[in-house]
């Protein structure tokens, strides 16, 4: 054995177990009465945040709240929703936030799946609540958040217990707890099934950790920023920034709803410099009306992550005075792990090739350890050709523990070593790798693999087409065949054989859509385009 394995050992003073709780903290002891969060006239300082999730912490402990125990949120992104991620592990607790869009079915699976014990939720999500609560064969403590700036006209009295009230009886100087190995489990998040029963995904305290700072180095996240809650705090953890933002002593300013006109006002009076949002927020942002748009006083950045957004999208971004990064990630990954990380000899590349580049997902993030693109049959890397279509497959601390409960799914999506994500892209000599599209998506159209992407992203260059998604249609002759559905830009209009037409000048003949549909597209809450919906609808259409 080796003198360096020897008398080396790990003791308190040179080991102490990785915890994104330890940032706020750290805030609080440096930055006491700097200002945190702001939600609509709520405000409060580091100290303030502190104070009031070691009483909530505290509070749920005399309820019996325990390590190991789940408390799950339903709620809008409110203060409250933030102080539980740190609230809730500081009783070695584990956080369950859960989609706010989702059915009584649903919420009430969850509820059982996860054992919960208490049930904290916003009144105005009382419908759902209530129906999933009469469902289950045990009590739940419920907590109800009762949001003066919601409309007061959709909230109902749920629980029996309200926030503010059960949060002061808690005790100020309770000693919360650390966690006693970093592997902890400190958050789990239902994926959203579109087949069966949601997965429950479990993050450590280590995961959660690293993806905060792995965050902010690679979006170069200074001191001091004000960062704009567009992407749900429901949603992996919010992309991990409540964690994130304490360790820059950033300020979080909490929209409880998306509204465009609202977007704009916030990032004005509060000189936000970056949100993150799915495409569709984008598209809200370079499609609001003219009377809406605020001329920025800084560069806002923006991270965009969720469907590959269409080229065209930045460059409506920027002409705005935004500075978008194209991320990538799943649920199972704490969020974003590659990014589109720029290169200055791009600069040179004409605006259209630029646009290009950024739409690919990039490169890992400096807290991954691995991301390639693999041939999920052989296990082995495909061609550097951006061509080859293979499987992208991750490794590394910010991976999940694993699903919940769920031994089997466990095993399937982490086999040979790497975990498999579903999807399919190609890898650029340069090693930037590109979605082509989730394995499911992909149509095959008498033997050939078609990109939805490619046709969604043709189709999105056209001025009257505000989002486009294109699906398998069965088709008796090829198999199938795309099918694209269409959300019009305002006061706009095109017709099916024009935009055919469109895409003809471009495409290949066989990836044309050979049928187009216009509606409202179905969205999840994130702004996620629901596709097994659309599958749905072209199958009827077949």
């Amino acid at each position: 054995m080796s003198h360096y394995d020897t008398n080396l050992d790990k003791n308190k003073a040179n080991y102490v177990p990785l915890t994104p709780l330890s940032f706020l903290e750290r805030a609080k002891d440096v930055y006491p009465n700097y200002e945190a969060i702001v939600y609509e006239d709520r405000k409060y300082t580091w100290l303030e945040v502190y104070k009031r999730a070691v009483k909530f912490a505290s509070a749920l402990e005399k309820i019996g709240i325990k390590k190991g125990d789940t408390v799950s949120f339903l709620a809008f992104n409110t203060p409250e929703i933030f102080e539980a991620h740190y609230s809730v592990p500081m009783t070695s607790a584990v956080l369950n936030t859960i989609n706010i869009r989702l059915d009584a079915n649903t919420i009430s699976y969850i509820l059982k799946h996860s054992d919960a014990k208490v049930l904290v939720v916003d009144r105005q999500l009382h419908q759902e609540v209530k129906k999933a609560l009469s469902q289950l064969d045990k009590e739940i403590i419920v907590i109800d958040i009762h949001d003066q700036f919601a409309d007061q006209s959709k909230l109902e009295t749920i629980g029996e217990l309200e926030y503010e009230q059960f949060l002061n009886t808690g005790d100020e100087n309770y000693k919360w707890k650390m966690p006693e190995d970093e592997w902890q489990a400190i958050s789990l998040s239902y994926t959203s099934g579109t087949t069966g029963n949601p997965k429950g995904v479990v993050y450590h305290h280590r995961g959660s950790y690293l993806m905060a700072t792995g965050s902010a180095v690679a979006w170069n996240m200074p001191n001091r920023l004000n960062f704009l809650t567009i992407v749900p705090m429901f949603h992996c953890n919010g992309w991990c920034y409540p964690w994130t933002i304490p360790m820059l002593n950033g300020r979080t300013i909490c929209l409880r709803n998306i509204d465009v006109k609202k977007i704009f006002e916030v990032i004005e009076k509060y000189n936000v410099t970056h949100f993150g949002g799915a495409p569709i927020v984008l598209n809200m942002i370079t499609g609001a009306p003219e009377e809406y748009h605020k001329k920025l006083k800084q560069k806002v950045y923006v991270l965009t992550a969720g469907a590959p957004p269409p080229s065209i999208i930045f460059q409506k971004m920027k002409k705005l005075g935004f500075e978008v990064m194209h991320v990538y990630g799943l649920t199972e990954t704490y969020g974003h792990v590659t990014q589109c990380a720029w290169n200055e000899e791009w600069e040179s590349l004409t605006e259209d090739k630029q646009n290009e580049i950024k739409a690919r997902q990039g490169v890992r993030y400096p807290n991954t350890e691995g991301v390639t693109v693999m041939d999920p049959e052989t296990m082995t890397d495909v061609a550097r050709d951006g061509k080859t279509i293979g499987e992208i497959m991750i490794r590394g601390n910010v991976v999940m523990k694993g699903y919940f409960k769920d031994k089997e799914a466990t095993d399937k999506a982490m086999s040979g070593g790497w975990f498999h994500t579903g999807d399919l892209a190609v890898m650029y000599p340069d090693g930037y790798v590109k979605i082509q599209d989730r394995s499911k998506d992909i149509i095959i159209s008498g033997g050939e693999n078609i990109s939805s992407i490619e046709i969604e992203n043709t189709l999105a260059k056209h001025p009257s087409v505000s989002i486009s998604a294109v699906v398998a249609k069965p088709d008796e002759k090829w198999g199938e065949v795309p099918c694209a559905f269409i959300e019009t830009v305002q006061g706009k209009t095109v017709t099916e054989k024009e935009l055919i037409e469109f895409c003809r000048e471009t495409l290949a003949g066989f990836k044309v859509p050979k049928k187009i549909e216009f509606c409202e597209l179905p969205k999840t809450s994130t702004g996620k385009i629901q596709k097994f919906e659309l599958r749905k609808k072209a199958k009827e259409l077949a």
